[in-house]
């Protein structure tokens, strides 16, 4: 029982938590639109023929593009 709640705990400072990637990349795509959101993350799902599926299936496969979304949207709701 203890290891659960830690569990409950472990994402309670995670801003993120919560929040499903097709939620950040459709706010990021109203927010910058598709061809400021590859110059800001230079990412070839975003730059060539993007949609939001081939942007999602990239996305999960590949962690470090994840992290530069994710960084992008933190910064971009905090201003």
């Amino acid at each position: 029982m203890i290891e659960e709640n830690n569990k409950d705990n472990s994402q309670v400072n995670n801003p993120l938590h919560g929040i499903r990637l097709i939620d950040i990349l459709d706010f990021l795509v109203k927010e910058y639109g598709w061809k400021e959101l590859g110059y800001e993350i230079k990412i070839n799902c975003f730059i060539s023929n993007p949609s939001i599926k081939s942007s999602l299936k990239f996305l999960r496969k590949t962690q470090w593009a994840r992290d530069k979304v994710e960084k992008l949207y933190l910064k971009t709701i905090k201003e």
